[in-house]
């Protein structure tokens, strides 16, 4: 089995490559496809096209995405929606073009409305407007899952959509702007404590409800999801053979979250919260209900999972952008 993991120095890519690299490791007849950016820039078709042409793969994840946080999605509209929508349209017509049949498309939570009813069920997708501080990167990810429906339906392929919820973990992006809030925090709550300072000052009211998933549990559920019988997947994604939400079950405040993560660097200082910056969506809680019947939850908890996050952060300074 060829399996092409488009996004594989990535955070999920990585974890994705770790998990299959288990596979081989246990027996299991499998060849990983890589490329790195330099190597092919996934917005240029025929770069795609040739490449699939080359390779030929068996099954292509599709973990390759311009991410970011509040900062990054409010200061580059344009380049994350763009990007994205051409990352995604390459990748998933191309493989249908390479004879491709199965894919799996990795998506993200911020796909429901702002205001949308929690937990978030998969039916809730296009019921409402959406957040506004990451809307273009949202339409994105919800043309890459409709992208993989219409592909299913009109050309009998075998497409997935996993919906992930907060991810952190190893291989995140620390970068002070434009990185999500657990790394954020870590970098923040880390250098607080190497300068001596004794108050750190958190964007928002530290009201708003998140999940947070450790990568590794999301690189466990996607190969779940990809491991699914046709018809089980089917029979699960109903009535337009669309997507599958993959969460922790549990939420936390961002203000909770800061003194978890205070308590992880050794930060004893005083963490205050800035209201007069934007907080996002108020409560992002999904509902993994179809994937926990299916037989998959999440096994490490959020404490756990940020001391193996800070652990990774300490061992890869030497390589995170400052």
């Amino acid at each position: 089995m060829k399996i092409y993991v488009a996004g594989h120095r990535g955070m999920v890519g990585s974890a994705i490559v770790r998990r299959l690299q288990a596979r081989i490791a246990a027996g299991e007849a499998i060849d990983i496809i890589t490329r790195t950016h330099a190597e092919l820039d996934l917005t240029q078709q025929a770069a795609v096209d040739e490449f699939y042409a080359h390779e030929q793969p068996d099954l292509v994840i599709v973990a390759a995405a311009k991410v970011g946080g509040i900062h990054a999605n409010n200061t580059y509209p344009a380049a994350f929606i763009y990007d994205n929508l051409m990352i995604q349209c390459n990748l998933v017509h191309g493989a249908y073009q390479a004879g491709v049949k199965k894919l799996l498309f990795l998506g993200s939570s911020c796909i429901y409305p702002r205001n949308v009813a929690q937990p978030m069920r998969e039916d809730a997708l296009l019921t409402g407007v959406l957040e506004a501080t990451n809307e273009p990167y949202a339409i994105a990810k919800i043309a890459g899952i409709k992208l993989c429906e219409s592909y299913n339906r009109q050309y009998g392929v075998d497409y997935r959509s996993v919906m992930p919820t907060n991810l952190y973990g190893p291989g995140d992006n620390y970068h002070p702007e434009n990185s999500h809030v657990v790394p954020a925090l870590i970098r923040r709550f880390h250098e607080a404590v190497q300068h001596g300072v004794d108050e750190v000052v958190i964007w928002g009211s530290g009201s708003p409800f998140r999940e947070f998933l450790h990568v590794d549990d999301m690189a466990a559920a996607s190969l779940f999801v990809l491991d699914l019988p046709v018809d089980i997947y089917a029979e699960n994604t109903q009535p337009m053979l669309s997507h599958i939400n993959v969460g922790s079950g549990s939420e936390v405040t961002i203000a909770a979250l800061a003194k978890m993560v205070a308590d992880v660097t050794g930060f004893s200082g005083r963490v205050s919260f800035d209201a007069s910056k934007p907080d996002g969506t108020p409560r992002k809680l999904m509902d993994s209900s179809r994937l926990e019947a299916m037989g998959w939850k999440s096994s490490i908890a959020l404490r756990e999972g940020l001391g193996d996050a800070y652990a990774w952060f300490l061992e890869s300074q030497t390589n995170i952008e400052d």
